[in-house]
């Protein structure tokens, strides 16, 4: 019988001087299991929920993580303040460090619910969300956003936008440095195609000292991260992170001047056999979770064939825990170097 008993949070206190972007199918309790082990520092975040789908579906599927992702923050979906105090409450109740709400998503089927970017144009709508999740919930409330979206793009919308809703409650702004296309675009398109604006996010920091500002958008490596921290609070990674996640790595000792929780990869993947045997025994299949592991070999020799080996056994019936290790054996442990 599985225990359904919400898990109690006791890891760190969320810094979010590096995190890792909420994606779609991305950022699943599988991939954010391997971040962790990575990292013991970077604040790592859910996909996306929204608030009917917590509030109507199945909720404890939606909220399942597990205690090793700590500090983990939730992000909602929606813009009901009654519905949203509602899943601030069960955040709080199943063990998250921070709810977050999204401001920042343009794809059409969100819009239609007046969810996500859409929002963007309508500033007393997100401040009344915010309100409602702050009076719900002792939990931090933060709001990932665009700088703004087509017909509401000037910096005095941005800025609008920032003060009605700080003045609701909230003290984190999560912006991502590109406007949404809320028509003509898709999803994919959006994240690429309107410039990047660092500067805009960096003066939104000078703007509003006491706030905390961090920074999202084509961010790609270490050092990067370290030029946006000269101006900004904190950096937020998206798709490089889900990619090439042996990158995480370097963020404690980079960020936190603290040792890396591992030194190999090869360790890196043996530490989640546990996992992913808990996984197998609630009926996962195992392709669900080797997706998310395919960017652990990246650039390494045999990092190919072990990511072909998973694509053509993983999802076979049967398939277990065998295969993740056949897959390994394909990729050589970089040699130590030899002192002389």
């Amino acid at each position: 019988m599985i225990d359904q008993t919400p898990p109690k949070n006791t890891g760190p206190e969320p810094s979010r001087r590096f995190s890792i972007a909420p994606m779609m199918d991305w950022t699943t309790p599988h991939f954010r299991y391997l971040a962790r082990i990575l990292s013991r520092r970077a604040l790592l975040y859910t996909e996306m929920v929204t608030t009917g789908a917590l509030i109507h579906g199945d909720t404890q599927r939606f909220l399942r993580h597990d205690p090793a992702e700590y500090p983990l923050a939730l992000q909602l979906g929606g813009s009901n303040p009654d519905e949203l105090a509602k899943c601030a409450t069960l955040a709080e109740e199943y063990g998250f460090s921070e709810v977050n709400l999204n401001v920042g998503c343009p794809s059409d089927r969100v819009q239609n619910n007046m969810i996500g970017a859409c929002l963007m144009g309508h500033p007393d709508k997100v401040a009344e969300g915010v309100a409602a999740m702050k009076a719900a919930t002792n939990l931090p409330v933060t709001v990932k956003h665009r700088i703004g979206i087509n017909g509401r793009e000037s910096w005095e919308e941005l800025c609008e936008f920032i003060e009605k809703v700080s003045a609701a409650g909230c003290n984190t702004f999560i912006a991502h440095a590109r406007i949404a296309i809320l028509e003509g675009l898709s999803p994919k398109e959006n994240r690429d195609i309107p410039p990047l604006k660092y500067d805009w996010v960096y003066r939104l920091k000078q703007t509003y000292p006491e706030l905390e500002i961090i920074i999202n958008g084509g961010i790609k490596t270490i050092e990067e991260c370290h030029d946006h921290l000269r101006h900004t609070d904190g950096v937020m990674l998206g798709r490089e992170a889900y990619h090439n996640p042996w990158l995480l790595t370097e963020v404690d000792p980079e960020f936190f001047g603290e040792e890396a929780p591992v030194t190999s990869r090869h360790d890196a993947l043996r530490a989640m056999f546990p996992f992913i045997q808990k996984e197998l025994d609630r009926g996962v299949y195992l392709t669900h979770i080797t997706r998310h592991i395919m960017g652990l070999f990246l650039g390494m020799p045999g990092g190919r064939q072990f990511r072909r080996h998973l694509s053509e056994n993983a999802n076979k019936p049967g398939s277990g825990l065998e295969v993740v290790e056949q897959a390994l054996a394909k990729v050589r442990e970089p040699e130590a170097v030899l002192e002389n």
